[in-house]
């Protein structure tokens, strides 16, 4: 820094200007997620799961506690080796983020508590509405039947 000027203080900083702000975002505004601190920690750890490519790992944090071994395993398996698993994952996987982040999320049914229904637009396809619910059985939530 310059040293001050002889026989006076440092030049004062200029003030630094206030903004007013103009309210939310449109995208803040467009925007609903759970009030479930425990759904929306499950929604992350599956986005999370989802950005690895991890698909073993989010088909078991996903799939109904009551689904069968050999069904998880064959859910597993088309969203893996099937002729279309690349797009069905891309598709299930856009969802998930999707409603964790609150985005195109129309309404949410259910009490948050024991079971939430989310209602929103498929971020893959703008024309396409869609709805996945969510149960929580002994405090795990997951996807429902």
């Amino acid at each position: 820094p310059p040293p001050p000027p002889a026989g006076g203080a440092p030049p004062a900083a200029p003030a630094a200007e206030a903004y007013r702000s103009d309210g939310p975002s449109e995208e803040e505004l467009n925007t609903l997620q759970t009030t479930s601190t425990t759904l929306q920690a499950k929604l992350d750890r599956l986005t999370e799961l989802a950005s690895l490519n991890d698909r073993s790992g989010f088909v078991h944090q996903f799939v109904p506690l009551d689904l069968s071994s050999a069904d998880t395993l064959a859910y597993l398996q088309d969203l893996t080796n099937a002729p279309e698993a690349d797009g069905q994952w891309r598709n299930l996987t856009s969802e998930i983020a999707a409603i964790a982040a609150g985005r195109g999320v129309h309404k949410i049914e259910g009490d948050q508590k024991s079971n939430a229904v989310f209602f929103f637009t498929h971020p893959l396809f703008p024309d396409c509405d869609r709805e996945v619910s969510f149960i929580c059985s002994g405090g795990e939530w997951r996807a429902e039947g």
